[in-house]
């Protein structure tokens, strides 16, 4: 009962003072005691261990009481009818005791006392984290058409303090959101909500749009709700032709690429702004046109139409039959430009030909000249050659002055 909670202790306060007394003849207290302890934080549901030390002491005894000052423990007895509460060690320099199961209610100033004279306490606060509770999202109805504005909620109870929630669409983060912190009716923990506004557009079909919780008591791992949205919108059409060069007598087939949410199915194909003019040659299966054995009747432009619920979308191909022998001529080698090279490369070659002979030609008639000039007085050809030599010399001495 209370009463007996409160009569308990001070029984052991009662007794151990006498004992002090009677004992004080015999051996003096110290002054250096003094009960050491330290704040503790537990998450709500987890397992608190409060701890008293004293470094110093001469078999004095301490006790454990909560914020509402109730012994938990005096020494190694309890003193309060709590199953949570246990007993983790006692001795002279220690008491410890452990509260399991922790609430938001056992939150607050826990009180360690030495019994000297005069009484020393120790204060220990234990703070309870309130775990924050896995996170919804609302707003959100399918399907949603492309150009809609979309307004998403996230919301969350039960933390404290009052957790943190972050937005998150392909992976990226989003920053531009509101956010709303509301005390819960126990006072003690919050429930906190983020609204996040966006258009969506055709690209955002099947992205997953994740709101996440963070907060302290979740040890790093953040809670996190998921939502895929679902957009709906108008086909976007594409024609691709079988062959880049249609020829006439071979077969082609353009394929209407069709994408749309719901899938638009059939598609629908014209020629020239009516139907198909050859059905037998022009076959038409799913999206694809298979033209056989085309030929130039076949020119003209090709329409393929798409619609679904949300709207409609068409694409169109001019279809331009080629000549075979044509296109064999175009993509053959160029002659021409093969002998204009040749006719280049004939005529450098002639010209240096030419430019040779002309420089040898006039080297041999220098030659023959110096010796024409050696000649006139000499017996013999060696005498020539000689003084034709003798006389270049004898020019280049002989110089003439004017005054």
């Amino acid at each position: 009962s209370y009463t007996f909670q409160r009569v308990l202790p001070l029984f052991y306060t009662i007794h151990y003072v006498f004992l002090k007394r009677a004992n004080s003849t015999r051996k003096p207290s110290s002054q250096g005691q003094f009960p050491l302890t330290q704040n503790v934080t537990v998450v709500e549901g987890g397992t608190a261990i409060l701890t008293c030390r004293v470094d110093q002491n001469d078999n004095t005894s301490l006790q454990w009481s909560n914020p509402a000052q109730q012994t938990l423990y005096f020494d190694d007895k309890k003193a309060l009818r709590d199953n949570r509460i246990e007993l983790v060690r006692a001795s002279w320099h220690e008491l410890s005791i452990s509260v399991s199961d922790v609430s938001l209610s056992d939150e607050g100033q826990y009180t360690c006392s030495l019994f000297t004279m005069p009484v020393k306490t120790s204060k220990a606060y234990l703070t309870v984290l309130g775990v924050p509770e896995k996170p919804q999202i609302s707003g959100f109805s399918s399907p949603v058409m492309e150009g809609d504005l979309m307004q998403l909620t996230c919301k969350t109870s039960g933390s404290k303090p009052a957790a943190d929630i972050r937005w998150f669409k392909n992976d990226k983060e989003i920053k531009d959101v509101k956010y709303l912190k509301e005390e819960d009716a126990n006072r003690k923990t919050f429930t906190v909500s983020s609204t996040l506004d966006f258009r969506v557009d055709r690209s955002d079909d099947g992205v997953a749009v994740i709101c996440r919780v963070d907060h302290e008591s979740l040890n790093a791992t953040p809670q996190v709700a998921m939502q895929v949205l679902e957009i709906h919108y108008t086909p976007s059409v594409k024609i691709i032709p079988s062959t880049p060069f249609p020829q006439e007598g071979q077969p082609l087939i353009l394929t209407c690429e069709s994408k749309g949410k719901p899938l638009p199915e059939p598609v629908l194909w014209t020629k020239d702004g009516g139907e198909l003019p050859d059905p037998d040659r022009m076959v038409v299966s799913g999206r694809e046109l298979n033209i056989l054995f085309l030929n130039k009747t076949d020119n003209g432009t090709y329409r393929c139409e798409a619609t679904n619920t949300i709207g409609q979308s068409s694409a169109e191909y001019v279809l331009i039959v080629h000549d075979p022998n044509a296109l064999a001529g175009q993509n053959g080698p160029d002659h021409a430009l093969i002998g204009g090279i040749v006719a280049v490369v004939v005529f450098v070659t002639l010209c240096s030909i030419f430019l040779l002979g002309r420089y040898l030609a006039r080297h041999k008639g220098t030659y023959l000249t110096n010796e024409a000039k050696g000649a006139e007085d000499a017996p013999d050809a060696d005498t020539a050659i000689i003084n034709a030599e003798g006389s270049q010399v004898n020019a280049e001495e002989k110089k003439e002055y004017f005054i």
